[in-house]
């Protein structure tokens, strides 16, 4: 029973890295206070521009600019 749980530990924290890992694009929200929040990750930078896109059409009036999160 110790083995499992210790198994379960090692998969719950190494498997979290390992996904942001693989999307490094990211979009951030700038707020005016200059703190940034991001709202979405993406593998390629493609993918972020277009969604970046489709952000700025659905809400003109918030600042979201495509980042780079090398972590």
């Amino acid at each position: 029973m110790t083995h499992a749980s210790n198994l379960n530990d090692f998969v719950s924290e190494s498997a979290a890295p390992y996904r942001d890992r693989l999307h490094h694009w990211a979009i951030a929200r700038l707020f005016p206070n200059m703190e940034w929040q991001i709202v979405a990750r993406f593998r390629r930078r493609s993918d972020a521009d277009g969604h970046l896109q489709f952000l700025r059409q659905h809400h003109p009036q918030t600042e979201f600019v495509v980042m780079f999160d090398h972590q």
